[in-house]
């Protein structure tokens, strides 16, 4: 989530991710072994592993994690092959959700989220229902306190950013999924330490939920999905009031 709503998120996946660091480090080498085996296992040559090496760094994962899953990664272990879906969905308040999924078993996997929606007064959407209400970004997310304001904006549209924001708890960097990369490389090597660096789906509109018991019907909601071993993002444009 952008703005407020998603310095709100990453505090939520952050301490998700204390509660949850084995299950947090297994999804991510996950993630490692399919673009690696998709890609190869030499960042300077693989955006996607790039990107997946990012959060591992964010999710304080082990190097030695990281490496023994791009090891199984080379060599294609077990003969999986996982499918990449994305599932358009509704929940409580008529919030829209889009998860992505990489799977083994795309029939197992579509009966658990038509269950947990059941569970969780929500429902399936059909074809661009929802992906329609949102559009990928490249995101960069820096705490206040971390570059002055006024540098900190030279260097992001310098290096291609399309947009700058200063939010509550710190500053807001958009960026065309395909400049991503050059902005993110030009804090980085300015020092400019991130709090949160990703090409994820932005909500083009945001859906009110007012009321603790509506928010937290909405929360159960997106816990119960990404508890699921398959799913590895949700997007949700809830803003809570």
């Amino acid at each position: 989530m952008a703005g407020h709503n998603r310095w709100t998120q990453i505090k939520r996946l952050k301490a998700r991710e204390d509660a949850k660091r084995s299950k947090v480090f297994a999804k991510l080498a996950r993630e490692i072994f399919i673009v690696v085996r998709e890609g190869g296992a030499a960042p300077d040559m693989n955006p996607r592993l790039r990107m997946v090496l990012l959060k591992c760094r964010a999710a304080n994962m082990p190097q030695d994690n990281v490496q023994r899953a791009i090891t199984r990664g080379q060599g294609g272990a077990e003969g999986a092959t996982f499918e990449e879906l994305t599932y358009e969905m509704f929940g409580p308040c008529g919030v829209a959700l889009l998860v992505d999924i990489a799977t083994d078993n795309r029939n197992r996997v579509a009966a658990d989220m038509r269950a947990i929606l059941v569970r969780h007064e929500g429902k399936m959407a059909s074809a661009g229902a929802v992906s329609r209400l949102f559009h990928r970004k490249g995101q960069i997310l820096i705490a206040h306190g971390a570059a002055p304001e006024d540098r900190l904006m030279e260097l992001s549209l310098e290096a291609g950013a399309e947009d700058f924001k200063s939010e509550g708890e710190g500053f807001e960097i958009l960026t065309d999924p395909v400049q991503f990369e050059a902005v993110h490389r030009a804090l980085t090597q300015a020092g400019i330490a991130c709090e949160a660096a990703a090409i994820t789906s932005l909500p083009l509109q945001w859906t009110s939920v007012p009321g603790a018991e509506a928010q937290s019907r909405i929360s159960r909601l997106v816990d119960a999905i990404e508890e699921h071993d398959d799913v590895r993002e949700v997007y949700c444009n809830a803003a809570f009031a």
